[in-house]
């Protein structure tokens, strides 16, 4: 049987990095993509080796078009296959809405929402090749609630789920399912740029109903499920991880 290959981008770290590790633990080759840290992607790669699969390295800032459209060239090259598309990587600018310029809108909509389709258009046009495959996007309740000072990413990530049900109908024909996972507060990196971040942290310990923040591995968890044959009638949903804290006024 031909290898499967999964790409996850912004793999550097974080969600990404640990979801790359699991795929490669159930037997994946991993594309492990990262924009600027390097040395911290490497990490990734010496850590998916050491558990005997091969990890291809891809510099590509996925809100250029142009560089995703390279970035899938090489894997085409490299493997002539993908099976599966996690699309992780986000960037934002965390400022109030009378404080957004135009380039923070746009830097942030490229990222976290363009990223999605032009990069599940070059992912179709390899999985259908090999009979389909599936795509899972990364969101947060800031696509349907309001957090302070997450005007930019929490209406990317609103963009991501709405996406995320048109290309479910439209690559069904394919073989192709898609859905989304949507995190609540999860201790990462990327919430070291939030100005409230402690108040948010203390917020989801004092108020998760399950009696614990939700963490990196709960997320993984419903994406690898979301990857499996058992879940493939589920199609152009956002699964909800945040221990129910989105449930309460």
């Amino acid at each position: 049987m031909t290898q499967k290959i999964a790409l996850v981008t912004g793999s550097s770290r974080g969600i990404g990095k640990a979801t790359a590790i699991r795929l490669a633990q159930q037997g994946y080759d991993i594309v492990v993509n990262y924009a600027r840290s390097k040395s911290s992607a490497l990490d990734t790669v010496k850590e998916i080796e050491a558990l005997g699969r091969k990890a291809f390295l891809v510099k590509a800032n996925v809100g250029d078009v142009d560089k995703i459209k390279d970035m899938f060239e090489q894997i085409k090259n490299e493997f002539g296959r993908l099976d599966v598309f996690v699309n992780n990587a986000a960037s934002g600018v965390l400022r109030p809405v009378m404080e957004l310029e135009e380039s923070h809108w746009d830097w942030t909509m490229n990222i976290n929402s363009k990223a999605l389709l032009f990069c599940a258009q070059e992912a179709a046009k390899l999985m259908e090749q090999n009979g389909g495959g599936k795509i899972v996007s990364i969101s947060s309740l800031g696509s349907i609630r309001y957090l302070e000072n997450y005007t930019t990413v929490g209406v990317s990530k609103a963009a991501v789920e709405a996406l995320t049900r048109y290309l479910a109908v439209e690559l069904a024909s394919k073989n192709i399912v898609v859905n989304a996972v949507s995190g609540g507060a999860v201790d990462t990196d990327a919430l070291k740029h939030f100005p409230n971040r402690e108040e948010l942290l203390e917020g989801a310990r004092q108020k998760t109903p399950a009696g614990r923040m939700v963490e990196i591995e709960d997320i993984v968890n419903s994406v690898m499920f979301l990857l499996t044959d058992e879940a493939s009638m589920i199609r152009g949903q956002t699964i909800i991880v945040d221990g129910g804290i989105s449930l309460l006024v």
